[in-house]
């Protein structure tokens, strides 16, 4: 996709579903096979991650506004309490790009986030590049969503309306105003997981990311 003008933003999903709407997307995920918790804020929502993340294991921080802006990736990181794959990373050529697919590819733990989630538990997020999709899908041990109440959507048709008409404009409009394209490469709908306590759905009642 390449244009010279900024694509329009459909800003009604920017808003934090009702209360009841989150009850029923946490009540759907719980029956797929997430271990879900539904928190009030932010900050609760950072408090919970680190708890439930371990010292000892490789954390990978996938490319996620929320996961940023919730204070998690300087958590992670930047600091000396977890064992970040990212850290280990920046010590790879940023020009081999698949070394760093690689490293980021089978995580002992990886922290993310999702473009939408339906009330009946299903979860979709989509990539330029596709990177983080195989170890949400499969290729981490344990995986942790956190994801902003903005997200949650009735159906899954509302959900992939969500990604192209709100989240994939607000990044193909950043990236043009660097100069770059951006555009859906790859997008998964996560219907179900058939592990027990593999991933956690962490819903918080407040907006964060897109």
């Amino acid at each position: 996709m390449t244009t010279t003008e900024a694509l329009p933003v459909d800003e009604s999903f920017a808003h934090v579903a009702e209360a009841e709407s989150i009850h029923r997307a946490a009540k759907g995920l719980a029956e797929r096979n997430y271990t879900t918790h539904v928190v009030d804020t932010v900050a609760d929502a950072r408090s919970l991650v680190r708890d439930l993340l371990p010292r000892d294991k490789a954390i990978f921080t996938a490319n996620s506004e929320s996961v940023r802006l919730s204070g998690l990736v300087a958590d992670i990181d930047e600091g000396d309490e977890f064992v970040s794959v990212r850290a280990r990373l920046a010590g790879t050529d940023p020009a081999d790009v698949r070394a760093q697919i690689t490293m980021g590819a089978v995580p002992d733990v990886i922290v993310g986030s999702v473009h939408a989630v339906t009330e009946d538990g299903v979860l979709v997020v989509t990539s330029f590049s596709g990177s983080q999709l195989g170890p949400y899908a499969a290729g981490a041990e344990k995986v942790i969503y956190l994801v902003g109440g903005q997200k949650v959507v009735p159906d899954l048709d509302t959900a992939l309306r969500r990604v192209r008409t709100h989240c994939l404009p607000i990044v193909a409009n950043a990236m043009r105003e660097r100069g770059m394209d951006s555009f859906m490469g790859k997008t998964l709908i996560l219907e179900r997981e058939f592990l027990a306590d593999r991933a956690t759905v962490v819903l918080v009642k407040e907006a964060i990311g897109f």
